[in-house]
This record gives C-alpha cells, structure tokens and sequence, in this order.
C-alpha cells in the first residue's frame, strides 16, 4: 500500500500573489502580498526559506515566528496564521505596506502632513514602551525597515527578529549580522568594559532617534549624520536631541517621551492625534464626551488624510449609531467620510444605516436625514425608496413640528424620480393637497406648491390633468402673498403640460384675475405669465391646421356607460383630445422660439433673488392694515372646477381655498419657510431649492392701459357691471317662466275642479 504524503503549502488557507515582492527589508524575511483563499481578503505574508548551513539564521527566524504568535497589541503587527515545515516558514498578518515605500509612495503623491507622522511615530514610541515597562523587552531593531503601515494609515511595529529579555535571562542579544541594521546600534555598545551606566530602554531609544531622523530626511547615510537634525520640526527637536544624546542615562523612558512630546505646543499635541486617542478610548467614555466628539468631528475631517477617515473613522461611526445610541450627531461625520467611498463600498456600508435610520423616531435624526439627503439619494435604488424608505418619510407630512413637515416637502424633489406610480401619483398628492388648503404656516404651503411645479413632469398624464390647474389656482387664492407668486410660477414652469383649451379657459382666468392683487410682485409675475400664454396662442392661432384643430375640436368624449357630466365640481376625468398628444410632440419647438423661456429662467428664479423677497417682506409687515389687507383672498376670482374626483373629502385639491375668518398677518415679519427657526435644528440653506423665493419684478416694461384702444380701465369696469345686471336680469326672467310652467303642469295634472262643500277658513 502507497501512502501519499500531503503538501502542507498546497493546503494552506492562504495563497501568495503572483505580483513580485513588495520590497523585502533587511533580514531573512520576504514580504509578499496574499489573499485569503476562502474569502480572498488581503493579507501580507512573510516568508523564509530554509536553507543549508544556515541553522543560526533559520534559529532567528523561527524565534522571531513564535514572539509574533505571542504578543498581541495595537501597535504591533498583527499575526493571523503562520505554517512551518522543514522548507520554509510562512507568517499570515494583516495587510501591511512598508513604511519606506509607503513613505515614498505618500511623497509622489504630494506629501505627508506633520500630523500624520506625529501620530505614526505615537504609535511606534507606545508599542516600544508596552515591550519595555510591560513585558521586559527589548526590540534591538527599531529602524524603518522594521515599522509596517495598514490600509488605515496605522503605523505597526514589526522585526521582532533580534528580540531578547531585558532581564537577561533569556542571554544577550543575538548577532545580526547585517551591516545595514548595525549602523543603528548605539555607540555605547562599542564599549566592551561593561562600565557605561545605561537603562533597559537606552539602546531602543537611540534607534527610536534614528528611526525619527529618517522618516524627515529619508535613508541614513551613517551614524555621524544624526548631528545634523535636518528636516525634523523644530517643536520635536529637543526631544529628538535627547534620544540620540551620546550619554545613554539621561535617554527617556518612551512613555516620558510621550508625555514630553504631548504637552502644549508639543509635536504630538494636534487634533490629528486627539482624535485617535479618543477613538481607541471610544468604548469607555460617557454618553454625553461621545456627543461632544461626534459634533466637532466633522469639522475636522477634511484635513485628516482619506484612508483613515474610510477605515478607521467610519467603523467607528457605524459602530456608534449601531451599539452606542450616537443618535443624530453621527450623521454629519458619516456621510462626510462616505464622499470617500466608491459606489459599491457606500451601498455595502452606509445605505443600510441610512435605511434603519428612517425608520427612528427620533426628531432630530429624521431632519438631519431629510437636510442631507442630496449626498445620498443617488446611491438609493427605487425598490427601496418606495419600499423601506417613502414609508417612513411621509409620516413628516403629518408631524406637528413646522420645520420637518417643511423638510419633508423639500425631500420631494429627490425622491420624486424613485416614486412607483401609486406613491407618486396616489399618496404623495393626498399630502400635498392637504398641506396647501389645510396648513397654517404659510411658507409650507409656498414650498408645496414650489415643489408640486417642479416635480409635475414626474406625475402621469391624467394625474397632471386632474391636479396641476386646480393646485396651482387654489394657490393664487392663498393669503400668503409669496404663494400666490408660487402660483403664478408654477402655472409658467408647467406650460408645456396643458392643452391650449386649458390655458384660454382656465389659466388665463386665474392669471387675469392677479393683475389687480394687491402685491405689485404678484402683479409683475401675472403680467409676464399673461405674456408667455397669449404668445403660446397666438403662435398657434398663426397656424391654421392647427387653429381649425383647437378652435374646431368637439367636446371631450365621456367614458362609455357613463351619462355626461354635470357642471358640477369633480365629473369624471376625460380623454385627451387629440391636440393634447399633438401638443406635447411640439413642445421643444415651442420652447425654443417663445419670448419668455419660463422653464429654466422664471421658475429658476425662485431660488436666485432672496434680497428682493426679503426687502419686499419687510415692505409688507411695515404697512400694517395695508399689508393685512393685500393677503386676503379675492372672493370675486372663482377657481375653475377640478376634476380630481379620487381624493378623500378632507384635503383634497376640488374644495377649493378654505379661506380663514380673518386676513392672515404674515408670521413674524413674512420670513420665508427656510429662514425660520422653528424650536428644532436649523436647517441647511445651501443648495436649497427653496431657501429663496423670488418676486422679482420683470425685466420687461408693464402694458400701458392707454395703448388698450380708447377704452380706459373705467370704461371697461362700467361695462362688465352692465353685462352682470343684464346676465342677473335674464336669470331672473328665465326662472320667472320656469317656475309659470311647473304651475301649469300641476294644474293640469289635477284635471277640472269637482263641485263640493267649500272649505271654511
């Protein structure tokens, strides 16, 4: 029988790259890249090869394997998994680079911050001072060749090679061998007497000199360039000189050295290395340091270097909101350190806390999603927005507190192109029906309307048909002078949304009714709205085709089995004609050539002229009854009837404006929805769609009424009183003779009076 020795190598869970090796530093080692063969997650590998003759080597290298089995802290290399065989040795450790390279790499990429230094060379003094003061040890080879760094810019100590016990009962230090790493051996060591008074740490600490002076001016040359301190701080000089003094008794213990460097004005003594020493004591600090940390942590974030905000900040994050109750505060710093990641990263590490995270129901974490949700939204596919996302926003719709119903409005605008059909066309409307004819704030029902124009090319055909006339008119009825200029915008920025017997029959109406408001700004944007819809017209009316199409068209067929409507608000919603679909196919050329481009000048407006709202607000709260006066509805302009039937009774868009018992003052000065401060946190401005609302009067001069014909304003007012007296008049004569007729019918119905006793009275 054959017995078939297995490979131990061929079975190891770990496989080297193909790429060659990453620049072996002095010593017996070879690094090599890896990966995990389970989960291919990057590793580093060290290996050596057994070779004849080289028992005391070989001795090294498998000393140096077990002391790194052996200790575990922050600052030292981290083993994973090592195998042994008479060939050769492997050690698993997590994904390092060399310092030199990474150093050299950092330079050509345009530089390294003191700062990152100041907490690489923290970490490197602290492991020195865990081996000396806790474990007796003495490392004998600290030089760059022996310090590593981490994906998260973490420096590790590592060439524990030539380590022994500080207490000697372990020999001597091991001979190295190596001319390169006997350079960095203290000149006390020359001294063969024994009778130069020294410290276990001495010779640690005066490689730790040579190890500083290197990190600023590159490779040392020889011992005699330490002199010179060349390129080192001038703030961490005094301290180098110490480490590199040539009396070994006055070298400093490496936590002293800590200490010295962290005092005030101190090399280490940054925010860079304040933030993690905090981050390592994380789990140990009480509830309110934590708030205090999270809230200044992301005005730092932009000066700390990218791979430690991605994989060393962010874990800690996501660990805090996920275990540490961080609530809100978190939220700042994390989508901060998100900017950082790719498309794949940010789906796999922030979409699910920002989905759990809607569903909380903490105030202050609802808002903040909702202010930055522009630096997320496009990470979110649409199964989630409507499923685990839209479900929890809309409930902002209904919260008591001003400002999130306000934030919710604003989020619209960024969820509405996620939106499945019955989200977008069913319940989004149901809300912002009830919000314009139902809100008390003002400024909320403005932003309603602001957003229901921008987001109206989202809704379908018949939902635009049914909502957008009667929306848009219910809010040149609203008190609130900057709605009714929202509008008036909202009508123009939707043009190209409705049929030409729309905008004669209804629209023009509404707009004409405006141009004796009492606000001169409502009045500027009716005027150039008025414009804009005769011009569309009248470019029409120049096309006979077309004409004989508009002006020809017979009434709008009803759906079969139904009788004809009633006029009565809210029949049921018709077809479209067929100048609806041939209008939609011209709107770009229409566009092109009509006098006022409304959709990318006028409506952008909104969100470009604060100082002319602002100024005219004031202008209103300081003219009093005046003011007052100029916000009531006008029961005179009659909205034109909806034919959104599918909505509940209570909010919806066909009960017309509710006007209030009394004209509606604005509220504290007439400041806009963006600019109040509603008892929570105080939104962001920037990049807000509706942090300005704009009444700018129109570049172009207003009609002048003499150029009307011979007929003045006076004239025409005596006329239309006229044709209401006469049309009150017919009214009357027509229901005289309706009301004569039924008489007569039930007269004859009764047939010839019978012959009987008289009633007595």
């Amino acid at each position: 029988m054959w017995f078939f020795a297995r490979d131990p190598v061929r079975d190891f869970p770990f496989e080297l790259s193909p790429e060659p090796p990453e620049g072996s530093p002095p010593g017996p080692w070879v690094l090599h890249r890896g990966r995990k063969k389970a989960t291919g997650s990057p590793v580093s590998i060290f290996v050596y090869d057994v070779k004849p003759c080289a028992d005391e080597q070989t001795q090294v290298a498998k000393a140096a394997f077990k002391r790194l089995k052996t200790l575990r802290h922050p600052n030292i290399l981290a083993y994973i998994d090592g195998l042994e065989t008479e060939k050769c040795l492997h050690v698993v450790t997590e994904a390092v680079t060399p310092l030199g390279a990474y150093l050299k790499a950092r330079v050509d990429a345009g530089g390294l911050k003191e700062q990152e230094l100041s907490w690489g060379l923290h970490q490197i003094v602290k492991a020195l001072s865990f081996l000396v003061n806790d474990c007796s040890l003495i490392h004998n080879n600290v030089c760059t060749a022996a310090v590593f760094v981490d994906r998260a810019g973490e420096w590790k100590l590592g060439g524990l090679d030539y380590m022994y016990s500080a207490q000697g009962n372990g020999g001597g230090p091991p001979r190295k061998g190596i001319p390169e790493l006997e350079q960095y051996d203290p000149p006390e060591l020359a001294d063969s007497s024994g009778r130069v008074v020294k410290e276990k740490w001495s010779a640690d600490m005066w490689r730790l000199g040579c190890l500083i002076w290197e990190v600023f001016n590159g490779p040392l040359p020889r011992a005699a360039a330490l002199r010179n301190p060349g390129k080192i701080p001038k703030s961490l000089v005094p301290h180098y000189c110490e480490l590199v003094g040539a009396n070994p008794k006055v070298r400093p213990n490496p936590a002293r050295f800590l200490q010295n460097c962290r005092a005030p004005g101190g090399f280490m003594n940054n925010r860079f290395v304040d933030t993690n020493l905090f981050l390592e004591e994380i789990q140990i600090k009480e509830p309110a340091e934590k708030q205090k940390f999270f809230q200044e942590l992301s005005k730092s974030l932009d000066s700390f270097p990218e791979d430690f905000c991605r994989h060393k900040v962010l874990p800690q994050l996501l660990t805090a909101f996920e275990f540490g109750n961080a609530g809100a505060v978190v939220l700042t710093p994390l989508f901060k350190v998100g900017k950082f990641l790719s498309a794949e990263e940010y789906q796999q590490k922030i979409i699910p806390v920002v989905v759990k995270m809607f569903s909380s129901t903490d105030r202050a974490m609802r808002i903040r999603l909702l202010q930055q949700m522009e630096q997320f939204i496009q990470y979110l596919d649409e199964p989630t927005v409507n499923t685990q996302i839209f479900p929890h926003v809309v409930h902002g719709f209904l919260d008591t507190n001003p400002a999130i119903r306000e934030q919710t409005v604003k989020s619209m605008l960024l969820l509405a192109p996620k939106l499945n059909e019955t989200n977008l066309n069913v319940e989004l409307m149901k809300h912002f029906a009830r919000l314009q004819a139902k809100d008390e704030q003002g400024p909320i029902r403005c932003n309603t309307t602001v957003c229901l124009g921008k987001i109206g090319s989202y809704l379908s055909a018949s939902t635009r048909h049914r909502v957008l006339t009667s929306a848009f008119s219910r809010a040149t009825k609203d008190p609130f002078a900057p709605s009714r200029v929202a509008g008036v915008l909202g009508f123009a920025a939707t043009h190209n949304l409705y049929s030409m017997n729309d905008c004669a029959h209804k629209i023009l109406p509404v707009l004409c009714g405006l141009t004796v408001d009492p606000e001169k700004s409502v009045r500027d944007q009716a005027f150039r709205a008025i414009r804009s819809f005769l011009s569309k017209l009248e470019s029409v009316s120049e096309d006979p085709t077309q004409l004989a199409e508009v002006g020809d068209a017979p009434p709008r067929p009803t759906p079969e089995g139904h009788p004809a409507p009633a006029p009565t608000p809210a029949p049921a919603p018709p077809t479209s004609s067929h100048w609806e679909t041939q209008e939609e196919d011209k709107d770009a050329a229409e566009d092109s050539s009509a006098a006022d481009r409304w959709d990318d000048e006028d409506w952008g407006s909104l969100e470009q002229e604060a100082e002319s709202v602002l100024a005219q607000q004031e202008d209103w709260s300081a003219r009093g009854q005046a003011g007052q006066a100029g916000q009531v509805s006008h029961p005179e302009h009659k909205p034109p009837e909806s034919d959104w039937s599918s909505w509940e009774v209570e909010g919806s868009w066909e009960q017309g404006w509710q006007e209030p018992s009394s004209p509606e003052p604005p509220p504290e000065g007439t400041r806009l929805a963006s600019e109040y401060n509603w008892g929570g946190p105080e939104p962001s401005d920037k990049g807000d769609p509706f942090a300005a609302l704009s009444m700018r009067p129109s570049a172009q001069p207003r009609p002048d009424p003499d150029s009307w014909g011979e007929d003045s304003w006076e004239g025409l007012e005596t006329e239309s009183r006229q044709a209401k007296a006469e049309l009150a008049r017919k009214k009357r004569e027509e229901r005289r003779r309706e009301m004569e007729a039924k008489r007569a019918e039930k007269k004859a119905a009764r047939g010839p009076m019978k012959l009987g006793a008289r009633k007595l009275d």
